[in-house]
């Protein structure tokens, strides 16, 4: 099958979040299962020629190659790519962004016929490349090169939707009859992902409990109505972990390397992590860890309600990341008044986040809301036990047989919970058991990779109502 990966940031060229992990691990496992895949994402400032070996195709077009032979075609626009910042600045998002991504879009749809490349499958992530269903279903109808090209939008966060003001309309080149409620209007703005969500063939996101949760008001953020139209094609697949990366057994961040089969290792990396925190070398208190963005979807709200509570108990809290500056000012100041008990790092590093993921004995990952998370399935990769609340990735990888569940998004149960688990933590025998259950799962991408080879081929024969992921 020919599918052509469209996303606005793709690992390792450019990153702000998961979804260019995403878009660079998938069209790997893609090429791996013998399907022949492109990928087409804009050329950012910081993809430096010598660096990624880029070379040229046309003027504005060059491209370089990864895996054994995908190539990443790269649109350049100096005026719209050539800046610092991905999608904006300190000062905030670009004011040109419909500009800088309706012309990736147009400008990806030429490509395709430039290099002769008919994908079955256009596959576009997040609101940035949801124009190209769009596109393909008005502007581009007529031209049979593109007749049976059949289209998929992965929704990686539905809360964002890359909205505008109604004024720059003129500038999609879209007939005015599509600015309504059955096209690109949304209470009186342009909304880009409704868009690619009314035009596209099939509706995926990260998770299977996520595709259920966007559905509802709760988590909809104003499109679950949108969707729920829309019911019978909205899918989720889990993403997939790249353990050539993440797997204790061949980090080179780690003192100590273990395995399933030879876990001794993973003592000697919470020995060293806590003398790098500077915390107490005690016997039988839990180590738990925490790598996340600081700010209240990532749970941070409950956590910090709770966390005198928390720092009154025993055990021991590492926490790595950056965020809103109110998290920040509460946990420095928290960490200041309990130092034995919590080791801040206001910073992103992501060696210290290997030797977390290694040396701690639980993950903590309360979100509000989680697409899918990665977090979770890097921790049991090491052997560490996460603790989360029950919402979209999280609730399809975390059980009681892997990890811990609280599912009141409360304070007093995550305290409930952590209470559990600081007593479930002294019956050595059990919780080895737990550690060996959770390294057992496997995350892989050829596994995500088979079920949306699946999904392209209900695409392709116009039967997506049929298709299950679970």
């Amino acid at each position: 099958m020919r599918i052509a990966i469209c996303a606005s940031e793709v690992v390792p060229f450019a990153k702000t979040g998961g979804l260019a992990d995403v878009a660079g691990a998938l069209p790997l496992a893609l090429e791996l299962l013998d399907q022949e895949v492109i990928i087409i994402m804009p050329r950012y400032k910081t993809i430096q020629e010598p660096k990624f070996s880029v070379q040229r195709l046309k003027p504005d077009i060059s491209y370089a190659v990864i895996g054994k032979n995908t190539k990443v075609y790269f649109i350049e626009k100096d005026l719209y790519f050539n800046r610092d910042g991905l999608y904006g600045d300190k000062t905030g998002d670009y004011p040109d962004n419909l500009d800088r991504f309706s012309y990736y879009s147009k400008r990806t749809l030429d490509l395709l016929k430039e290099i002769n490349f008919a994908p079955d499958i256009i596959h576009c992530h997040d609101w940035q490349s949801a124009l190209i269903p769009v596109y393909l279903k008005t502007l581009y109808k007529n031209n049979p090169f593109y007749k049976n090209i059949k289209t998929i939008l992965t929704i990686h966060n539905i809360g964002y939707q890359g909205l505008f003001s109604k004024e720059e309309f003129p500038k999609l080149g879209l007939d005015w009859s599509l600015f309504n409620i059955e096209g690109l209007e949304f209470y009186g703005k342009i909304n880009i992902l409704k868009g690619g969500i009314e035009f596209c063939d099939i509706i995926n996101t990260v998770s299977p409990t996520y595709s259920q949760e966007i559905q509802t008001k709760e988590f909809g953020f104003g499109l679950e109505g949108v969707l729920n139209k829309r019911r019978e094609t909205v899918f989720g697949i889990l993403n997939g972990l790249d353990y050539s990366i993440w797997n204790p057994e061949t980090d080179k961040f780690i003192i100590k390397n273990y395995s399933l089969k030879n876990i001794e290792g993973k003592y000697q990396n919470k020995e060293e992590l806590r003398r790098i925190c500077q915390l107490p070398l005690k016997k039988g208190v839990p180590v738990f860890g925490i790598v996340s963005r600081l700010a209240e979807q990532k749970g941070f709200d409950i956590l910090t309600d709770a966390i005198v509570k928390i720092c009154k108990m025993n055990l021991e809290l590492i926490i790595l990341g950056t965020g809103d500056l109110k998290y920040h000012v509460l946990l420095e100041n928290i960490a200041k008044k309990y130092p034995k008990v919590i080791s801040l790092h206001l910073k992103f590093d992501d060696p210290l986040a290997h030797k977390i993921y290694a040396g701690s004995d639980i993950f903590l990952m309360p979100p509000k809301y989680e697409p899918c998370g990665l977090g979770q399935m890097i921790s049991m990769a090491y052997g560490t036990i996460p603790l989360v609340f029950k919402t979209g990735g999280l609730a399809d990888t975390v059980t009681s047989n892997n990890g811990f569940v609280f599912d009141k998004y409360k304070k007093e149960d995550l305290i409930k919970t952590i209470d559990k688990i600081i007593k479930a933590f002294k019956d050595k025998k059990k919780w080895l058991q737990l550690m060996q259950r959770a390294m057992q799962n496997n995350f892989s991408w050829k596994e995500s990779a088979k079920k949306y080879l699946a999904l392209y081929e209900k695409a392709k024969a116009n039967e997506a109502a049929t298709y299950v992921t679970k």
